[in-house]
């Protein structure tokens, strides 16, 4: 026999454990010079994060919520300063994310470029205003101001040698300004660019310098005598230039002779390597396979940034699609790539066989797969539109994409975590809108189509055996059905492989027999087109979302309702099965995810981690996690955090226990001001109040309560203050409560009253309530002085009386 499964314990809680956001919309990337950080500018922040893990460290926003125009960090890892449309410059802590300093640029129009000398105690900002101003970061006032610039100056950068204290510049002139700053004047102008200047690269003697342009073309400058010692044409709008460093050996890359040799990154989105004297090419990196080797401006491939980081021997390359890329040095071969931007995301599955990577369809036609441990992201080209949803195989290594472009493509993670294309699909007529693989072997693909078609799709056995390196095969639909009147939003296999589901704008979801796509049933039900539809892995019924904002549970023997959970105030657009079937969880358009309880048809936990519509959710094989992808840009991991929080709660009670039996025994041994201190930790104001009614019942208990009372710290004061104002709305307990006040008022001087939190409440609470027990004590003693009177006015009638009666 069989061991039995262990219980199935409901689920209560998830809490998020990774999120992966937007960190780089365009502008300027820069590493530090450890080159354990890299630092992106995203709209109103600029992200920091740890290379090694992609991990965002911080994240730094200006007050006033401006777009960040650029930023710089200085050479020594220790400054950071940002600039704003609101024409501020701000100075910044970063590794504490403290704002040090504000202040005016002074500029009349944005900041567009900064730059600090070597020894980062001057900084240079130009601005859109045609000017350049030059900052003294330690004394804090501006040095210069240089005029004479034409257009907006979008480069400065200061003369490697200190000792000169000149800074280069250009504008929109197409000309290199070289400002002398001990006498504020441009003491040189180097003309030999016709477009805008990208970048400047001084060689290691600081007698050469290399400038580069969109004329394709680089410029080698003589600097003693200011002038041109070669012009190389390089066929490419270039964006950035590196000098490689001398002494180093960089054969791979075609360098064998000594002498100046510089690195371009432009249009063409590759890196080449010159030779300076000679003017020729020496290397060029490979083109990518997805991109056409005659494409000379391949404008989404160009690559807009280009760095070297000596330290780790790598050269990163920032492109037109937000991609930022890490090459070796030496050889340029990848090493690890970073997403910077997903778009809208449109649906999101783990992936690989212990769920190790997910791979995430954003609104283009490139997928995207992120190692999440390094955060390292593969995309994967092949569709020509955008895609629309994923599906992943039982083994986790084989996957499918749909997209508009009207085909569906078979995708092999390898063992070394690459993926390849290995067939593809074409055969409807509009755009494929939803996709389901088979769940028992890689024997099947199902799709959906906006023709309102259903197509089964067989798999050759080869697929999942070996990828074939020449290419991809071609598919062809083995059943073809018209299934609904309206766009099929939704597509489902059972786990049995015998049937499947399709929730259509029509508001029905069908039930087809996968071996003929006869149809057996439909459900019928909703108010609104139903988004999602999905087998339970257990049971024999069928879940489905609609944009009615409901979630229903269906019978597949009579198709009949079994549930209607409603809790979304919007469209419902996507749901899983977890805890082994016995609960859902729904993602809805208004980014909040809900986990239902079918048993008890209740709602158990609303997650809000995302800011729009949730269009992609995927639980693991382990039932411990769920991904979440949204039209926000960002990927949420959520973590399965009920054993955890049972435990913390298991703990909390058993520290509680332990503690209240420690204060019983404290009580029973008369150690009351441990007994006050442990209660007032516990947050007990009975147990307290009993505390002090235990004191006050000793012979000398106002003495007790006042040496006790004077020895607890200032906090505990505070919370027997603020107990003592509770306790003093109830008569039965006033006296207790004017003992404490009355005790806090006599031995603690005003000054140290003033400085307890919640004082001013706490009086204002007391004083009318006093009032009133003061105001009955005074009708007490004025009842007791009349009975004292009426009992002595008896007692001397009665006396009288009886001396009467004696002298008769």
């Amino acid at each position: 026999m069989a061991a039995p499964s262990p219980p199935v314990r409901f689920k209560t809680n998830y809490a998020v454990s990774r999120k992966i956001e937007p960190f780089y919309k365009g502008g300027r990337v820069q590493i530090s010079q450890d080159g354990n950080y890299m630092f992106c500018s995203c709209g109103t922040k600029v992200y920091v994060l740890c290379i090694a893990t992609g991990a965002l460290v911080h994240s730094i926003e200006q007050d006033d919520q401006e777009d960040i125009t650029t930023f710089v960090l200085s050479d020594d890892d220790q400054i950071l300063v940002t600039a704003s449309r609101a024409l501020l410059l701000k100075q910044w802590e970063w590794r504490e994310n403290k704002c040090t300093r504000t202040w005016k640029a002074v500029h009349v129009a944005p900041v567009a470029s900064m730059a600090f000398d070597p020894t980062s105690t001057l900084l240079a900002t130009g601005g859109c205003d045609s000017t350049i101003k030059v900052w003294d970061v330690i004394k804090q006032y501006c040095t210069h101001n240089l005029k004479g610039s034409s257009g907006v100056v979008h480069l400065v950068k200061f003369h490697p040698d200190i000792s000169r204290l000149q800074l280069f510049s250009s504008s929109m002139d197409y000309k290199i300004r070289l400002w002398d700053l001990q006498s504020s004047k441009c003491i040189a102008l180097l003309e030999s660019h016709y477009s805008a200047v990208t970048c400047l690269a001084f060689s290691a003697d600081r007698e050469t310098l290399v400038s580069s342009g969109r004329d394709k073309i680089c410029t080698v400058w003589d600097l003693n005598t200011r002038a041109v010692k070669r012009t190389v044409p390089v066929y490419e709008s270039v964006e950035s230039v590196i000098l490689l460093p001398e002494g180093v050996d960089f054969l791979p890359l075609g360098v064998k002779k000594s002498g100046l040799h510089f690195l371009t990154a432009g249009s063409k989105g590759i890196l080449q390597v010159w030779n300076a004297s000679t003017a020729t090419c020496v290397y060029s990196q490979p083109l990518p396979r997805h991109q056409d080797a005659c494409e000379e401006e391949a404008s989404e491939h160009s690559l807009v940034h280009c760095a070297l980081v000596p330290v780790k021997d790598e050269v990163v390359t920032v492109n037109a699609e937000h991609n930022i890329v890490f090459y070796d040095a030496r050889t340029l071969q990848f090493r690890k790539q970073f997403a910077g931007y997903n778009g809208e995301v449109l649906d999101v599955r783990f992936l690989g066989p212990g769920d190790s990577h997910i791979v995430v369809a954003t609104n283009s036609p490139q997928l995207k797969v992120f190692e999440l441990v390094t955060s390292d992201c593969q995309i994967l080209y092949g569709h020509t539109d955008t895609v629309l949803a994923l599906d992943v195989f039982r083994k986790g290594t084989l996957f499918v994409s749909c997209s508009k472009d009207k085909s569906f493509r078979v995708w092999r993670m390898k063992k070394n975590g690459q993926v390849v294309c290995v067939a593809q699909g074409l055969g409807h007529a509009n755009g494929v809108g939803a996709i389901s693989c088979s769940r028992m072997k890689e024997s099947f693909v199902v799709t959906v189509s906006q023709d309102c078609t259903i197509k089964v799709w067989n798999l050759p056995e080869s697929l999942s055996a070996k990828a074939k390196a020449a290419g991809s095969e071609s598919l062809r639909p083995r059943l073809t059905e018209k299934a609904h009147d309206k766009d099929i939003n939704s597509v489902a296999v059972s786990p049995n492989d015998r049937l499947m589901a399709t929730g259509s704008q029509d508001k029905t979801a069908k039930l087809w027999a996968s071996h003929d796509c006869s149809l057996m049933g439909v459900f019928s039900g909703h108010k609104r087109g139903v988004w999602c539809v999905q087998f339970s892995p257990v049971d024999q019924v069928l879940a489905t979302s609609s944009a009615d904002g409901s979630v229903k549970i269906w019978g597949l023997q009579d198709f009949s309702c079994l549930k209607t959970f409603e809790g979304h105030d919007a469209s419902v657009l996507k749901i899983v099965f977890v805890s082994r079937g016995t609960q859902v969880l729904s993602s809805g358009s208004d980014g909040l995810l809900k986990l239902w309880t079918i048993k008890t048809n209740e709602c158990v936990k609303t997650l809000d981690g995302h800011e729009d519509k949730i269009w992609g959710l995927h639980a693991n094989r382990q039932d411990d996690m769920v991904v979440t992808g949204s039209s926000d840009s960002c990927i949420v991991l959520w973590k399965d955090v009920t054993e955890i929080e049972l435990e913390e709660e298991q703990a909390k009670q058993e520290e509680q226990i332990l503690k209240e039996q420690e204060l019983s025994n404290l009580l029973h041994e008369k150690r009351y001001l441990k007994a006050l201190g442990l209660a007032i930790s516990l947050d007990r104001p009975h147990t307290v109040l009993t505390v002090i009614k235990a004191i006050l019942k000793e012979t000398s208990g106002k003495e007790d309560l006042q040496s006790n009372l004077l020895k607890l710290r200032k906090d505990q004061k505070e919370a027997v203050l603020k107990y003592a104002v509770t306790w003093n709305t109830n008569s039965r307990n006033c006296h207790e409560a004017q003992a404490v006040v009355g005790t806090l008022l006599r031995h603690e001087s005003p000054e140290s009253l003033l400085q307890l939190e919640g004082i001013k409440a706490a009086v204002e609470s007391l004083l009318p309530y006093t009032e009133r027990h003061f105001q009955r004590l005074g009708r007490l003693l004025q009842a007791a002085t009349f009975l004292d009177f009426m009992w002595q006015s008896m007692r001397l009638a009665d006396a009288s009386r009886r001396d009467d009666d004696m002298s008769m």
